[in-house]
């Protein structure tokens, strides 16, 4: 394993130099294929876990849900411009609430998401307009961050459906936990304790899930766990078995693991990972 291990205001300083647009979030690979074929990627991964959230209205299956159908509520963790929660959460799910340390980033989200109402257009997020569903904004780093007791994080605002008990619901558990291309940001020692907090911080129903979707580097020599660092982001690529040994460490249960097909050549492999608790 790494000797070399992330420090969090580097991580936030090198993304604050890039451009809050897919293309910066992505690495440059914002105008080719990459962000509909990661979506639909993930949205068809999720389905597959929870095949309940195909009765929510979608882009994908535009049914009316039923008037007692429970809110389900999803958390997008180092969530950018809310890219996946727009092309991923929404189509599928109630409620998200959104946690971004960058500022310019957060700001656009907040940005894109207030202009689903105001100005809504084809690039509008899901449900935000007519207000079904919501998404509520933090800024905070994963680091400091509890799910459940979320007054770390900044609260910078909630678009669309308003809760009949404001502010209620912010600590409440989720039914999905989403996180893609940030926890190469954490530690080992943070990256567990995160993951335990998150794994607390589900709901009680018997599909919610931890989502990790992160590059993968080769395993190291003999088959054995390894990290590589990149100090440009100050983060950590990790295995295959490095992932699996730390969802062990966090008493996670790896249920579906699935290869992102599709992307362009010269990339990591990167790889989604489905979790829940051992208990």
């Amino acid at each position: 394993m790494s000797n070399e291990q992330p420090n969090v205001e580097q991580g936030i300083e090198y993304w604050s130099t890039q451009p809050a647009t897919y293309d910066g979030v992505l690495g440059g690979f914002g105008t080719g294929s990459l962000p509909r074929v990661d979506a639909l990627g993930s949205r068809l991964f999720l389905l597959n876990l929870f095949p309940e959230l195909c009765i929510v209205p979608s882009a994908l299956r535009p049914l009316a849900a039923p008037a007692d159908q429970p809110r389900t509520r999803a958390l997008d963790v180092g969530a950018g411009i809310g890219r996946v929660t727009s092309d991923v959460l929404l189509p599928l799910v109630a409620d998200v609430v959104i946690l971004e340390p960058v500022d310019a980033f957060v700001q656009e989200a907040r940005l894109r998401a207030r202009n689903s109402v105001s100005n809504p257009s084809k690039g509008a997020w899901p449900g935000l307009a007519d207000q079904s569903k919501s998404v509520t904004i933090l800024q905070g780093t994963l680091q400091d961050f509890h799910p459940l007791r979320p007054h770390h994080a900044r609260f910078l605002d909630r678009v669309g459906y308003q809760s009949p008990h404001p502010g209620k619901d912010i600590g409440l558990g989720f039914d999905v936990i989403w996180c893609q291309w940030c926890l190469g940001h954490l530690s080992d020692v943070d990256l567990i304790a995160f993951l335990q907090r998150c794994r607390k911080s589900l709901s009680r129903g018997p599909r919610s899930l931890i989502v990790v979707k992160e590059n993968l580097c080769p395993n190291g020599p003999g088959n054995t766990p390894t990290e590589i660092f990149d100090e440009q982001d100050s983060s950590l690529t990790r295995s295959d078995l490095a992932w699996k040994a730390f969802f062990a460490h966090a008493e996670l249960r790896l249920v579906r693991e699935q290869v992102q097909e599709g992307l362009p050549e010269g990339l990591y492999v990167v790889k989604m990972y489905a979790l829940r608790s051992e208990y």
